[in-house]
């Protein structure tokens, strides 16, 4: 499913994956712990 490491984090720690993926594609593309925080409470306020 892509990189070793992370699928065994995502198994042991019991983790979307898809979520995981997500995660890590936003700090791979600069963005701040807060930055997904807020981008998430505004994602679900719209819904």
């Amino acid at each position: 499913m892509g990189d070793g490491n992370l699928d065994k984090v995502v198994k042991d720690v019991n983790l979307d994956y898809e979520w995981v993926l997500l995660i890590k594609e936003a700090k791979d593309l600069g963005m701040s712990v807060e930055e997904v925080r807020l981008f998430l409470i505004e994602a679900k306020q719209t819904t």
